[in-house]
């Protein structure tokens, strides 16, 4: 096992939690609740839809070869014996210069091969109601405007497959198909964890030496966002004794836990030691700024990833690494948000020796995507990833950019697997 205070690169670091943590167990829920979540069996179809031959839109249902020589100059007519609303069925015969008034989803009449819509024919006497007589001024094809039986699914055809996720037209069908009951992968119970004796409830007035605990909340929001159930935790100060016993019981309670703050090489940081003595110890170091001391491993077998106090780095870290955990934890296959390239709109010079997540604005100029950098990148600020919507790469190889140059660009407001 490599040394878990080596540093790792990003995507190492990504593939080191991912190869530890699995999908979480099936749940069934309401149809209308499977709205984006994944898929944990096979769905099918307990009928053919459509489960009958219908009509697409309303008109007149009638034998094709009736109308094969219709023209504008030489209409042919034919008399309305009878209507067939939607969720009827006329059985009745047609015969000769006959046809139906219909209307949409009504069952196609057994003597009937085609439908022609309301707009294209015309009245000779009547309304188009039972009794009067109807002009055609165009010949038609058996099967015309007519929805076939089983033309989207057949009986015991899979609707929804095992991993694809529930979208709410998804929803629709899977009512068709008779499923109202969807077996779907658990969501995580994220448990948050905010470390620092500095930090006090957002409801309190800060003291001199402490600040509010924005952390946690941002966090948990974050879980929630990524499909996950934030779990919430008080605040623990900095001491060994009390964190070990905060992660120890948030482990048992939870599926995934995510600490802010402590995690670096300070005299009152705890969490690498916490995690190294009550289980195992993965990772410390990840080369990426904002947020180089990330602490990883498990405890009670479950997954605890230490962040930085910091805001942005926090944010960033959880973003880029924690979130991939989770969406793997509820069955997704797209881990990872889209990158596009896009044109800086300032230059960026500094020779970086980590990779570097700048918060920024992507917009489209001239039929190009331009992405600026905010000017303040301190990893203490929650405002400039607020109005920004995306983040900058720029890699740990110290070239320095010009405006103008194509660089790597996070999309935070794109979904993953989100096709561009």
């Amino acid at each position: 096992m490599t040394d878990p205070y080596t540093r790792r690169s990003v995507e190492e670091a990504v593939a080191l939690v991912l190869d530890n943590v699995s999908t979480l167990e099936v749940e069934y829920v309401p149809v209308t609740e499977s709205v984006g979540r994944v898929v944990a069996y096979d769905l099918t179809s307990n009928i053919d839809i459509t489960p009958f031959d219908n009509v697409a839109m309303d008109g007149f249902a009638l034998k094709a070869d009736e109308v094969g020589c219709a023209s504008a100059d030489a209409p042919v007519a034919l008399k309305v014996v009878a209507e067939a609303p939607a969720g009827t069925l006329y059985e009745g015969p047609i015969g000769p210069g006959e046809c139906v008034r219909i209307m949409t989803g009504a069952p196609l009449p057994p003597e009937a091969d085609c439908m022609v819509q309301y707009e294209l024919v015309d009245h000779q006497g009547g309304d188009g109601h039972v009794g009067s007589v109807v002009l055609f001024t165009k010949p038609t094809k058996p099967g015309n405007n007519i929805r076939k039986k089983g033309e989207e699914i057949e009986a015991g055809a899979t609707a929804i497959a095992r991993g694809e996720t529930v979208s709410a037209a998804g929803v629709g069908f899977l009512a068709s198909c008779g499923i109202t009951s969807v077996p779907v992968y658990c969501k995580p119970r994220v448990g948050v964890i905010s470390i620092g004796s500095e930090l006090v409830d957002p409801t309190e007035m800060p003291t001199a030496g402490k600040i509010r605990n924005s952390n946690g909340y941002a966090l948990e929001a974050l879980a929630l966002q990524a499909g996950g159930i934030p779990v919430h935790y008080e605040i623990v100060p900095d001491d060994l004794d009390a964190l070990t016993a905060q992660v120890k019981a948030a482990t048992k309670e939870c599926d995934f836990v995510v600490t802010s703050g402590g995690a670096s090489n300070g005299d009152f940081d705890f969490i690498k030691p916490v995690i190294e003595t009550a289980g195992t110890l993965l990772m410390t170091v990840v080369n990426m700024r904002p947020g180089k001391c990330q602490t990883f491993g498990l405890v009670n077998d479950t997954p605890v990833f230490g962040l930085p106090g910091n805001p942005a780095a926090a944010w960033c870290g959880f973003e880029i690494i924690v979130r991939q955990a989770l969406r793997k934890m509820q069955g997704y296959s797209s881990f990872a948000r889209p990158v596009v390239k896009a044109h800086l709109a300032l230059p960026l010079r500094k020779k970086n020796q980590r990779r570097m997540y700048l918060r920024a604005t992507l917009s489209r100029q001239d039929d190009k995507l331009v992405v600026t950098p905010a000017k303040n990148q301190s990893s203490g600020l929650f405002s400039t990833i607020q109005r920004g919507n995306c983040l900058i790469i720029k890699p740990d190889d110290g070239h320095e950019y010009e405006a103008g140059e194509l660089i790597d660009v996070v999309l935070m407001d794109v979904a993953e697997g989100t096709v561009l």
